[in-house]
């Protein structure tokens, strides 16, 4: 088993209700299969954090080792307002309010989810299929769905036979949403347009479309396009094959999106296609669900920039995704402006402490308690990472070996009490886990984030000040130290020289 020195990694399934070792079906590669965007407008914050937990699993799964095969869908096609078969496509309903072509909508929206995805340093997915390219892999599975009778055909749509499905694999649909037979038909019997349907609970696969619909496929049924639940299963099975390892999504999504993908692969692969699902929960603002009606809505875009309503200033990127790394990704994402400023904090003690551990110049090599503490330390940060991803738990024991790193900074441990060659594997592993783990950038130096070039500035004010401090003018020195700390920079002077570091 890959990193076992630190204990098998620990998945919660969201189909069995708990955590379970995790084994691929494939030893030392992983498949994992994200629902991605509907690009009908642009990017919210929610759909940020979704991505960002997923880009941490993707990444962590690859820090272990694994080949991972990673496939995010972009929905351009098929995704109706009501979520199920009732309304109007999302993505033309925008493109007719804009009086544009839907694939213009459609360009501008991927655009701008890939630029907050850059922002935040998520990686870009192994695969990245759409709806629309890859309609005749959509029409070939509704067709073996109804060769194998579980579909059937109204006035050229084709609808999910539930009834059929759940008959022939009993509790099957609503093992993962935790939904009864009973509650399904309750929550469909008033819906409207039903009468095409055997059954309320049966949901399209295909859906025909009138003449002036703007976006339609010739299939064996008439002109149409697919459903939404439709082209995940297309497209994961033919990417990741008809069972892989993870599947993932927001909680918003257990049902009736990842519901019915069960169901349409069992109806046609005959096997169910996933072994671990995980969910992300869902993101408030100030403790409230964020909504338009409570004008609380708020984009990357304007966390970025400050000219969101809720933010006292604009801030980094980094920040927000070191926020998000601070709540577990399957509990509820709180932001606010407090919560951002203590974030920001943080990830500035987060650097500084890297920074100051790659200063420090262990002389002594006798193993102590100190050294104990490190390799504790170690083993913390993969034990909670192994537990279900925990960042939160993970970023709390980083945090312990930083003020340890800062206690030896800082003289109250001495550095001939640490063995050099602990301190190197903390410094690697830190490393590791704050920069290829958890994405996170230094730009600490600053709206730039070039840390190399106030590296340089820092260097130079340093000489500056120490050659004041030769020529015995104190007064210069001392003016240097003020107007740094007015900036945000502490000067400390030691027997070796000054060191400067970012105020948290």
């Amino acid at each position: 088993m890959i990193h076992s020195e630190y204990g098998p990694l620990m998945v919660h399934n969201s189909l069995t209700r708990q955590k379970e070792v995790f084994t691929p079906l494939v030893e030392g590669q992983v498949g994992m299969y994200v629902c991605g965007p509907t690009v009908y407008k642009s990017a919210h914050i929610g759909n940020a954090r979704t991505f960002v937990s997923f880009d941490i699993i993707y990444r962590y799964l690859l820090h272990l080792g694994y080949r991972v095969r990673y496939v995010r869908n972009i929905t351009d096609v098929g995704h109706l307002t009501d979520d199920g078969d009732q309304g109007e496509d999302k993505l033309l309903k925008q493109a007719i309010e804009e009086k544009k072509q839907p694939m213009e909508i459609v360009q501008m929206a991927t655009l701008d989810f890939h630029d907050v995805m850059k922002s935040l340093n998520a990686l870009p997915p192994s695969i990245e299929p759409t709806a629309t390219g890859h309609i005749i892999e959509q029409i070939r599975m509704v067709s073996q769905i109804l060769e194998r009778g579980y579909a059937y055909e109204v006035n050229g749509s084709i609808y999910f036979d539930t009834q059929k499905y759940i008959k022939d694999h009993p509790n099957q649909y609503g093992a993962l949403s935790g939904k009864k037979t009973d509650d399904l038909l309750e929550e469909t019997r008033d819906l409207n347009n039903q009468s095409d349907k055997k059954h309320p609970t049966d949901f399209a696969l295909w859906i025909s479309a009138p003449k002036e619909h703007l976006m339609q496929w010739e299939s064996p049924w008439g002109m149409g396009y697919p459903g939404w639940h439709l082209e995940c299963s297309a497209m994961s099975t033919k990417y990741l094959g008809k069972t892989f390892d993870i599947h993932g999504g927001g909680l918003d999504l257990l049902f009736p999106h990842h519901e019915n993908e069960i169901a349409q692969n069992v109806g046609c692969c005959g096997t169910n296609p996933v072994r671990y699902w995980i969910h992300t929960n869902m993101l408030t603002v100030n403790g409230t669900k964020m909504s338009k009606s409570l004008n609380n809505s708020v984009s990357p875009a304007e966390l970025f920039t400050g000219e969101g309503s809720i933010m006292s200033k604009a801030f980094n990127p980094m920040i927000v995704r070191f926020l998000m790394l601070q709540s577990h990704y399957r509990s509820t994402f709180d932001l606010s402006d407090d919560a951002l400023l203590a974030a920001e904090k943080g990830y500035n003690r987060l650097m500084q402490g890297l920074k100051t551990l790659e200063q420090i110049q262990a002389t002594g090599t006798g193993q102590t308690e100190h050294d104990d503490r490190i390799t504790n330390g170690i083993e913390s940060i993969y034990g909670h990472l192994n537990d279900d991803f925990s960042t939160p738990q993970a970023l709390a024991s980083i945090f312990d070996l930083i003020t340890m790193i800062n206690s030896l900074n800082d003289g109250h441990i001495s550095s001939a009490e640490v063995n050099t060659n602990s301190l190197e594997e903390l410094r690697k592993v830190l490393a590791a886990i704050i920069h290829d783990v958890f994405g996170l950038i230094d730009v600490t130096a600053g709206a730039s984030g070039s840390g190399q070039s106030l590296d340089a500035v820092m260097e130079l004010v340093l000489e500056l000040r120490q050659q004041a401090r030769a020529d015995r003018n104190f007064a210069t020195a001392d003016l240097i130290r003020a107007k740094l700390t007015e900036a945000g920079i502490t000067i400390k002077d030691g027997k070796d020289g000054s060191s400067w570091s970012v105020q948290s």
